[in-house]
């Protein structure tokens, strides 16, 4: 018997997994999470947002809507400015996910820039935006690490046995 994990269950992980550690954040001063800890986008404060940036990034895409352009790192002045951030992009993914008809994973999109002549599915794309979050949440680990911090990690069957809202 084989399994597929559904891209939506690994979505909604990291949802589970990225409010984990916002609400770890908290415990921690403002100057320690805009500290240059020279790492892929220098801050964790920026690190996270590049996160949600790329989610948004993909979902303009997907929706076939012109690419925004994002405000500055240093324009998030405060937890509750990055909160509402990830509280508009999470709600972005959900509506983007129930409006998909049966088969809208398999729909083909164009490639962008020197891909452009290459195809890709809506699925593939979603699953890039799983690995990329789940790629700056290692660096985000790191870095907690080298603070002394323990990260807030949920790990996937614990995702499965205590916050999955479906059964099956």
């Amino acid at each position: 018997m084989s399994s597929v994990v559904d891209i939506r269950d690994l979505l909604a992980y990291n949802d589970v997994e990225r409010r984990a550690f916002f609400k770890s954040f908290r415990k921690i001063p403002w100057d320690e999470l805009t500290k240059n800890r020279e790492a892929s986008f220098n801050s964790i404060r920026n690190i996270f947002i590049h996160s949600i940036n790329a989610t948004n990034h993909w979902l303009d895409f997907l929706q076939g809507e012109p690419e925004r352009s994002y405000k500055e790192f240093d324009d998030y002045k405060s937890l509750e400015e990055v909160e509402a951030y990830m509280q508009h992009t999470q709600k972005r993914m959900n509506e983007y996910l129930k409006s998909l008809p049966p088969l809208g994973l398999g729909k083909e999109y164009h490639g962008k820039g020197k891909e452009k002549n290459k195809r890709i599915t809506a699925e593939e794309i979603l699953l890039h935006v799983f690995e990329e979050e789940v790629h700056h949440r290692g660096e985000l680990i790191a870095l907690y690490w080298q603070m002394g911090i323990e990260p807030p990690l949920v790990d996937f069957v614990d995702f499965v046995f205590f916050h999955k809202k479906h059964v099956r």
